[in-house]
């Protein structure tokens, strides 16, 4: 795939996501997709099918970038300064990793890692939810 159609991929998944689902959920959503690509590239490592482990790894990366450009930084401040960080270390972290030979190691620890963001911002719009209901 080319970049150009990953990017018209990504963008049509913000989209998506955008119109049918709360921004929390769509950032929960975005981040399975992510956890989902980097799945697939540690299964195309162990079958030595390195393009396939590139297309999956551009996939999540290409997410992460989007998440990234869009942070509001009038609203979030300080939290989205580290979000940004946070998705930079990522995407630089998993481009460095493919090739490596302890790649499928460092893949699987990049999944716990956005395994966690999912689940922390996850648990944040339950919490959401919950406040929600209780002013009703």
């Amino acid at each position: 795939m080319t970049q150009q159609a990953m990017f018209s991929m990504a963008a049509g998944l913000y989209r998506t996501t955008a119109a049918t689902t709360s921004p929390l959920a769509g950032v929960v959503m975005l981040y399975d997709r992510v956890i989902a690509e980097l799945g697939r590239t540690v299964m195309a490592l162990e079958r030595k099918k390195l393009d396939k482990a590139f297309g999956h790894l551009e996939a999540a990366t290409t997410i992460l970038r989007g998440l990234c450009h869009n942070l509001d930084f009038d609203k979030g401040g300080a939290l989205a300064e580290r979000m940004r960080e946070t998705y930079m270390r990522l995407i630089l972290s998993a481009l460095h990793s493919l090739g490596k030979p302890d790649a499928i190691a460092r893949f699987n620890k990049l999944i716990a890692a956005v395994t966690d963001l999912r689940d922390a911002w996850a648990d944040v719009r339950v919490q959401q939810a919950k406040a929600g209901a209780e002013r009703r």
